[in-house]
């Protein structure tokens, strides 16, 4: 019902197979109030699942928003055929902002595990928020500085980079400590860290490196003017493993 889905039929069974057993159905906002046996068994029943989008690149208006920095969904959608995904796939989104990738890595890796690492706590409370309501499971916040904080999390498989505050060198160090062959997707718009990136990547067995510049229509009275967004660069870095040439 949290997750916005308190119109789906229920089943639950208590204790089967005794001779008190019983079993009810209704719609779960139906069933909110009543008390169960703790030996039960709940079958949710959601014939729409076979109409879940399973693509990436959801449109930014499918996420809660503020004034915290969110990937926007054309960058978003590159940045994650880049990563290369896969179903058990343990990522790290360092620097997650309003969650938008972390949601997206969380819908694509369905038998894997995200975790959205973050230093503003209002920032991990969207992230938060949006997690709910797509109804993930397999998502996670880490409040605090990378990479200090990334230091206890299982090794990652792969890792998405959306902001460092200043410590790319020591994030991708940590990253590959942890896992030597850890597909990296960075983005930034900056020419510093854009500088940066450039000389950490010649250290990479394999380096993509893409510029992206997005434009979107502006009403200016009867018409529309198309405005571009700042270009952004996205780094793909590997080391081993398969590179997804």
């Amino acid at each position: 019902a949290d997750a916005g889905m308190d119109h789906l039929t229920v089943h639950v069974g208590q204790r089967l197979g005794y001779e008190d057993e019983e079993i009810c159905q209704g719609i779960v906002s139906e069933l909110l109030d009543k008390t169960f046996d703790s030996l039960s068994v709940l079958l949710v029943e959601n014939p729409a699942w076979k109409n879940r989008i399973v693509t990436h690149g959801l449109p930014d208006e499918a996420f809660d928003r503020d004034e915290t920095p969110m990937t926007k969904s054309e960058v978003r959608s590159i940045s994650l055929s880049k990563l290369a995904l896969t179903q058990g796939a343990v990522v790290y989104d360092i620097g997650s902002g309003s969650g938008s990738v972390s949601v997206e890595c969380a819908m694509q890796s369905i038998h894997g595990k995200v975790y959205a690492v973050e230093m503003k706590e209002k920032a991990i409370a969207l992230t938060r928020r949006n997690a709910d309501k797509f109804q993930l499971t397999n998502l996670e916040m880490v409040c605090g500085r990378a990479p200090e904080v990334l230091e206890d999390l299982p090794a990652p498989t792969h890792a998405f980079i959306g902001g460092s505050t200043g410590s790319m060198r020591g994030i991708i160090d940590c990253l590959l400590k942890k896992n030597p062959s850890v597909r990296i997707v960075v983005n930034t718009v900056t020419l510093e860290t854009l500088a940066e990136l450039t000389e950490i990547s010649k250290e990479f067995d394999f380096c993509d490196i893409s510029e992206v510049s997005v434009s979107k229509p502006r009403k200016l009275g009867s018409y529309n003017l198309m405005t571009s967004q700042n270009p952004v660069f996205i780094f793909t870095l590997q080391n081993g493993g398969e590179k997804h040439e």
